[in-house]
């Protein structure tokens, strides 16, 4: 019995609203999932913009509220993604339309290039959990669409769901259509360096190993 309804059309925002847990939804498409401890390379270069952007955000947070998602992601998220570009000079593209199939299409909310490809997600209402979910299939997408590069070339996707204040990374191995929760939570702006560091890498091709210790 199958979770998806098979003669209905599901965009990317829609999955986000399923209440379906983690390891079910992905079984429909044919994949399998994990919690674990996901190591990922962090950037170790200069963040010249890092202090500004941390003051920046430190001085707005006293004056805004962040209960809707546009104030999220203008003070949080993109300034976080704007540093990145900065850093690794990659190809971004902002709301992007993808269609794979009925089940895998919609716009992906940052969709970043170089020779790897970054997916970023913002987590609707602030709801970690489904946003995971709906990036586990916007990276299932990116695994089986027609521009996607060879598996060979990029065995593993990333992704990362954010709320703005809380960031979590989610790891695709192609080859195994095997998805990995990382365990571990970055909290911005208190861990905003560290966030910064882990998306620079991913961009410039530092390796990514998942944890396999229980």
């Amino acid at each position: 019995m199958t979770i998806l309804d098979t003669n209905k059309s599901y965009t990317f925002s829609q999955i986000s609203k399923l209440n379906i847990a983690s390891d079910d939804l992905l079984a429909e498409y044919g994949y399998s999932f994990s919690r674990n401890l996901i190591e990922l390379e962090t950037y170790t270069g200069t963040l010249d913009r890092l202090t500004e952007t941390r003051q920046r955000i430190d001085e707005i947070l006293f004056y805004i509220d962040l209960t809707n998602e546009f104030a999220r992601r203008e003070v949080l998220i993109a300034p976080v993604i704007t540093d990145i570009v900065h850093y690794t000079h990659a190809q971004l593209r902002i709301e992007y339309s993808i269609h794979v199939s009925q089940w895998l299409q919609g716009n992906l909310d940052y969709f970043l290039k170089t020779q790897t490809n970054l997916l970023v997600v913002e987590a609707k209402q602030e709801d970690i959990t489904r946003g995971f979910n709906q990036m586990a299939v916007e990276m299932i997408s990116l695994d089986q669409w027609e521009k996607a590069p060879a598996v060979e070339l990029q065995p593993l996707l990333v992704g990362a769901v954010t709320t703005g204040e809380v960031w979590r990374f989610g790891t695709l191995n192609r080859q195994s259509k095997h998805i990995t929760q990382d365990l571990s939570l970055y909290r911005v702006p208190g861990e905003l360096e560290m966030v910064e560091r882990l998306l620079s890498a991913i961009l410039m091709n530092h390796r990514v190993t998942e944890d396999t210790e229980e």
